[in-house]
């Protein structure tokens, strides 16, 4: 067999050996790809699938017989799901070998759909193969983690992102790119978003807050609340007009219509608040970067004359208590039902607090 085609998806090297061993020393009934948002996880799920079938160009238009691709409808992927999945696993292939079976967003299955899905990953049809793809692993049962063969992925590096920003923006200065790189993250989607203006200018206002809170004598938290609410709102509003008119091409109505929209909408506006809180930690981090003589590990290269009339003393072990702060605060907003007006208030009220109030007393 000749080597997989797998150079599509950026780094990844450790997954891709995995995958690639498995196309030429045998495979398992079962795959669990794992990791961050933006990775390249659902490009290399289908390209795995691809390779497994003989069918680049059908597996990714997702119109070959042999491929079953299954992504949740509102926000988790439910019971009825998994049992028109195990109708259909016990359909014998019609063209391929083998048949495979793809589940974008393992991890939103609730514990019934979990539970059925368990009864084929314990004695699945010998011709099976079952990619599982999911951010994160918490939500799955130990049962289905140790019957799947687990398929690493990790953050991007900063090469990687600059490379795919130049190659989608080759008008930009090399100081935007290498910002877009480092505020991204590691993942490409977000690299995506921070090229569109209407995500600069969320951005405008997020480090205009994240200043606001030591500079501006006259801050309101409640108002530094509700711009960046507005902010997240709006990236809701944008995937809820994309996915109205996903829902429109795939002609579809009804219940299932409204819960695919109002996933993409939901999804959104937690993953804008993720982010919105990632990058207030970087700002702080940054600011204690800059004090401490470390200009080149900056993550906003674009603001470095702001970080450096920022980044006095007298505010350094405020903004080290800062990102401590908020890195608390996304580790709530990750793994937590929080509600996010009073979150983001209380927040930046306790960042006033350290870096308004460490200052003035000199601590």
């Amino acid at each position: 067999m000749s080597p997989p085609d797998f150079e599509a998806v950026a780094e990844q090297h450790e997954a891709k050996r995995l995958l690639s061993a498995a196309l030429t020393e045998g495979t398992r009934h079962a795959y669990l790809l794992h990791g961050p948002p933006g990775v390249g996880k659902r490009e290399l799920a289908l390209l795995f699938a691809a390779e497994l079938l003989g069918d680049h160009v059908r597996v990714q238009r997702r119109t070959h017989p042999d491929l079953y691709v299954l992504e949740p409808v509102g926000d988790q992927i439910r019971i009825d799901d998994i049992r028109e999945l195990r109708r259909d696993l016990h359909m014998r292939p019609f063209e391929a070998s083998r048949r495979v079976y793809v589940l974008f967003a393992a991890d939103s299955m609730n514990e019934d759909a979990a539970d059925a899905l368990l009864k084929d990953l314990e004695e699945p049809p010998s011709y099976a193969v079952i990619v599982l793809v999911a951010n994160d692993l918490g939500p799955l049962p130990e049962t289905i983690l140790s019957r799947c063969q687990l398929v690493p992925f990790r953050r991007l590096s900063e090469r990687a992102v600059s490379d795919a920003v130049r190659a989608r923006a080759p008008e930009l200065t090399d100081t935007e790119v290498t910002t877009i790189a480092r505020v991204a993250g590691g993942r490409l989607d977000r690299a995506e978003r921070l090229l569109d203006p209407a995500a600069a200018k969320r951005r405008e206002t997020l480090l205009g807050v994240a200043r606001a809170v030591y500079l501006d004598p006259e801050f309101e938290a409640a108002d530094g609340a509700q711009a960046l609410l507005e902010g997240i709102a709006e990236r809701g509003a944008e995937a809820k007009e994309k996915a109205e008119e996903t829902v429109a091409l795939l002609e579809l109505t009804g219940r299932e219509a409204e819960q695919r929209v109002r996933r993409s909408q939901r999804g959104a506006e937690r993953d804008e608040l993720l982010a919105v809180l990632e990058e207030l930690e970087w700002w702080y981090r940054d600011l204690v970067v800059v004090a401490a003589g470390a200009e080149a590990a900056v993550v906003h290269v674009d603001r470095r004359e702001e970080l450096r009339a920022d980044a006095s003393r007298e505010r350094l072990l405020g903004a080290e208590r800062a990102c401590e702060i908020v890195r608390a605060a996304w580790r709530d907003a990750e793994e937590l039902q929080i509600s996010v007006p009073l979150a983001l208030e209380a927040l930046l009220v306790r960042l006033r607090r350290e870096l308004v109030g460490r200052a003035l007393s000199g601590a």
